[in-house]
């Protein structure tokens, strides 16, 4: 602070007025700063000289062409050495295996033989190797080859040797060959004569020669397009009776071995023994608390057994029409029965998620099959093994191993609950029902073949006979057809729901196929049980396999 400031100061006794006078003080300098530092920025400003348009424009070009100058200008001159270079290591990587058969330009027409038009076969041409040096990749060339360096490198293979003389002009001595070799309807009489038909293949195999180091042939197999085989045709199938007699929903069906009656079992708790060929009631069996499940009627002995959602098994001896034996063990609903074709063995299954074996005279549980973890809906038993197999509602189908009692292949393609099983009675193979698709599958292992795809509704049963019908009923009444080699579905039915019933009850639980396979028993939800037979009158004329074929059938898994 200057002197005339601070005798400013001593005259003020104030101390705010010393401040006041001190703030103003300071900040008269900072302006004064600030003005020296713009006043630099002004004189420079000035002295920016100012361009016409015209003239940046054409600046502009100019340095563009300057960046862009080998673009529009002459190219540089090469150099040869690299370029030949890059020639050779070309010529050796892409050309090595025909480089030294191409006979030179200039000599084509001295080694061409006049007389006969064709090349001498065991010349090869004097044009010396375009890579020279010690090693396969020298890196001095004109280095002389040594003999153990010569082997390194790759010589042609008999097979380019084939192909470049394949592509050569045919001589007069392959002209008059190919004139006087038989034909191929005099090679099919000589192998006739000689007996060798059988060596002769079909006209889609060749032998096609194939390339590399080592000169090989192979038999090649021409592929044909995948399609479709075309369906067989099958009569469309109509209702021929209507059976009504019992009181709540039918759930199981049976046939007679002898083919003169069936059996019923339903919610009324009741199993009625219907005449097959009148539809007439014989007999009411009764002794369940609860829906009757499952029906299964023993070919070796006059047994009928029967399950329930009352946890029980009943052996009914059919001389007397009265229970004889009960099977305990179950510790829930039992939903599905089955009988071994060979052995005295009854397989049953049910909401507590195993399978049991038992022994039909002694009644002792032979194996309990544990393995699924939600309740197994369906059983089925069969004299080649796998024996026994099962469908469940966790989405799984298992096949097991009688002898040991233990799960040998798990089947695991369903996304939803398996509420169906059905063996084919001819060939080895079975199918398996879900909401999401119908799947085929081939035994021992379980291989998959094909889905049939169209029944979308909860499909709570199957039947198939030999003449490869597949039916499938589903929950809201309806019934699709199948042919079973290709999967076409042929038919369609939707039951009508019978006076009496709610609009909702059209659900089919059940059905079977009877010993002629002509007859279709089916039990639904309005209560009744219908019959189907094969309309008789049907031809491919009238009822047409409505088939396109097609390219390529993706499998869905």
């Amino acid at each position: 602070m200057s002197r005339s400031v601070w005798q400013k100061v001593a005259g003020e006794s104030s101390l705010y007025q010393l401040l006041s006078i001190f703030h103003s003080r300071t900040s008269n300098q900072r302006l004064n700063i600030k003005r020296l530092c713009v006043v630099p920025t002004f004189k420079m400003a000035e002295d920016i000289v100012k361009h016409s348009v015209h003239t940046l424009v054409f600046r502009s070009l100019k340095r563009s062409h300057d960046m862009f100058l080998h673009d529009n200008a002459l190219p540089l001159k090469r150099d040869q050495k690299s370029d030949e270079v890059k020639r050779l290591c070309k010529v050796r990587d892409e050309y090595f295996v025909v480089k030294d058969l191409v006979p030179a330009k200039e000599n084509t027409a001295s080694n061409r033989n006049p007389a006969t038009g064709e090349y001498p076969s065991q010349e090869v041409s004097d044009v010396p190797p375009l890579i020279q040096g010690s090693h396969p990749y020298p890196s001095a060339p004109g280095v002389a080859l040594t003999a153990d360096t010569a082997a390194n490198i790759r010589s042609p293979s008999q097979a380019g040797v084939q192909q470049l003389m394949s592509g050569l002009p045919p001589s007069a001595a392959q002209l008059q060959s190919q004139k006087e070799s038989p034909g191929v309807l005099a090679i099919q009489q000589k192998a006739s004569a000689s007996g060798g038909k059988e060596r002769l293949g079909p006209s889609s195999k060749a032998l096609v020669s194939v390339g590399g180091n080592k000169s090989s042939t192979a038999l090649i197999q021409q592929k044909k397009a995948a399609t479709l085989p075309k369906p067989q045709w099958h009569p469309p199938w109509k209702l021929m009776r209507v059976i009504s007699g019992h009181t709540g929903w039918v759930r199981s069906v049976a046939v007679e071995p002898g083919n003169q009656w069936f059996a019923t079992g339903s919610a009324d708790r009741t199993i009625k023994i219907w005449e097959l060929g009148s539809g007439k009631l014989k007999l009411s069996l009764t002794g369940h608390i609860s829906t009757v499940r499952g029906l299964a009627v023993s070919p070796r002995q006059p047994y009928l057994f029967s399950c329930g959602e009352d946890k029980q098994v009943k052996c009914w001896d059919l001389e007397y029409n009265k229970v004889v034996r009960h099977y305990h063990g179950h510790l829930s609903a039992i939903y599905s029965l089955d009988l071994h074709p060979t052995i005295d063995v009854l397989f049953t299954c049910g909401r507590d998620a195993t399978t049991r074996v038992w022994d039909m005279r002694t009644k002792a549980c032979i194996h309990t099959l544990t393995g699924h973890t939600s309740t197994v809906a369906v059983v089925k038993a069969q004299a080649a093994e796998p024996q026994v197999v099962t469908g469940s509602h966790d989405c799984t189908i298992r096949l097991w191993d009688l002898a040991a009692g233990k799960s040998k292949v798990t089947l695991t393609n369903h996304k939803k609950s398996v509420r169906s099983v059905v063996l084919h009675p001819t060939q080895f193979s079975f199918a398996s029902a879900s909401p999401d698709n119908i799947k085929q599958w081939k035994f021992p292992d379980g291989n998959f073949l094909q889905n049939l795809i169209g029944h979308n509704s909860i499909v709570n049963c199957m039947a198939v006979n030999p003449d490869g019908v597949l039916v499938s009923g589903g929950d809201n009444g309806t019934m699709h057809f199948w042919d079973w080699r290709t999967g076409y579905n042929f038919q369609r039915l939707q039951a009508a729901v019978q006076p009496g019933s709610l609009d909702s009850e059209a659900g089919i639980f059940a059905m079977t196929f009877d010993l002629s396979s002509s007859r279709l028993i089916t039990c639904e939800a309005d209560k009744t049980v219908k019959i189907y037979k094969e309309d008789d009158t049907a031809s491919e004329e009238t009822h047409p396999v409505s088939w396109k074929p097609e390219i390529l059938k993706r499998k869905r898994y």
